[in-house]
């Protein structure tokens, strides 16, 4: 009878590992979109605005707590910018607080005709605190084709109303979600992009480590480097210009850790951990556990990825965009097996459960858990 037992337990394991590899695809997936969705829908609303392909009415979600108001500030921002020349302004252009109007005021200004002007502009900002705003739907059913309106809603409108599906029909619904963590360099990298710079991988993963997911801040930290830049000079940021202008270490970050830990340097990685854990700025176990979690999620199908697995074949099998990037999981699976790869992924679950409060005393501290985290990873 104890024979079978080991070709069950086998067997048992194995779909457990075939579970967890499916899991870590569709996380690398995720991971490797090249632009976040919000990011997509911002950029088709800009490409139609850009080339005057106005809509009678956009309707602009986001986050209820604001935290994400960037992308439809974006687009409101812009309209109000280029849509009408300076002189037409004055006439045609009126701007609305919810908490200190009503819907039946918006419609009465979006129902006049423009002066001078082919278009008149209507925005209406914090809409979610607006008086009577399903009286919108009446406007929708027909609205004045030579008005531009702008809700900015923080929250969520229920998408069953029917002011909503006739919305989608003849202007913009769009509703913006918080970019999560892994979204965050693609941000990063496109905003430099577009003001025509260039930034490596590291240098992205610090600001982001620094400022979090607050787009805002993030635009205006990247904003202080391209200062240094003189006229007509290249624009790349590296990470030393990262710590000049941001004032993040370039030596003591989570990035940092992660190579560490790829090298299983053990003294480098605690000097890391001891200074994130006694810095306030850096985030302390709250950066180190994504990052250092994205690096074993792809060791691990770095793993069971099909030979030969050098640089070059782990660069296409994780969807990577250099070989150095994939120099990293070579080097790593010399260090890490697969079933400890298992184990420091299971690792990563239990601290950040008892991080959370739970399965945990309440003596436990963040430093507590990143020295128990370190010393499992690499003991």
């Amino acid at each position: 009878m104890h024979g079978h037992l080991i070709p069950l337990c086998a067997i048992f394991i194995r779909l457990e590992l075939l579970a967890l590899l499916e899991f870590l695809t569709i996380l690398q997936k995720m991971a490797n979109d090249k632009k976040p969705a919000a990011q997509q829908q911002y950029d088709a609303i800009m490409a139609n605005l850009r080339n005057k392909q106005y809509k009678p009415i956009y309707i602009l979600m986001g986050a209820k707590d604001g935290t994400e108001s960037y992308f439809m500030d974006e687009i409101a921002q812009y309209i109000t910018d280029n849509v009408l020349a300076p002189e037409e302004r004055d006439f045609n252009q009126v701007i609305f607080y919810g908490a200190d109007t009503s819907m039946r005021q918006v419609i009465e200004q979006a129902k006049r005709f423009p002066m001078m002007a082919e278009h008149q502009v209507v925005v209406l900002r914090e809409a979610q605190m607006t008086k009577e705003f399903d009286l919108i739907e009446k406007y929708i059913e027909k609205p004045n084709p030579q008005t531009i309106l702008v809700i900015c809603y923080k929250g969520s409108i229920d998408g069953r109303k029917k002011y909503v599906s006739q919305a989608q029909k003849i202007g913009e619904v769009a509703a913006f979600a918080p970019l999560r963590e892994w979204e965050l360099n693609a941000f990063i990298e496109e905003y430099v992009r577009s003001k025509g710079g260039s930034i490596d991988r590291k240098s992205s993963s610090m600001v982001a480590e620094h400022v979090g997911s607050d787009l805002k801040r993030l635009r205006s930290e990247i904003d202080k480097v391209f200062v240094v830049f003189p006229p007509g000079a290249p624009k790349n940021i590296t990470a030393n210009l990262v710590e000049k202008c941001i004032g993040i270490s370039k030596d003591f970050n989570s990035f940092e850790l992660r190579d560490a830990v790829v090298a299983h340097n053990i003294e480098k990685a605690n000097l890391i951990v001891k200074h994130l854990m006694g810095d306030p700025r850096s985030g302390g176990l709250f950066v180190m556990i994504p990052t250092l979690f994205s690096f074993f999620q792809n060791l691990m199908l770095a793993h069971y990825a099909p030979a030969p697995r050098d640089a070059t074949a782990i660069m296409s099998y994780l969807g990577l965009r250099s070989e150095f990037a994939a120099k990293a999981y070579v080097e790593g699976m010399k260090h890490y097996s697969p079933m400890k790869t298992i184990q420091i992924i299971d690792k990563f679950r239990e601290i950040d459960a008892k991080s959370k409060g739970l399965d945990a005393t309440g003596n436990t501290t963040p430093e507590e858990l990143a020295k128990e985290l370190m010393f499992f990873i690499l003991h």
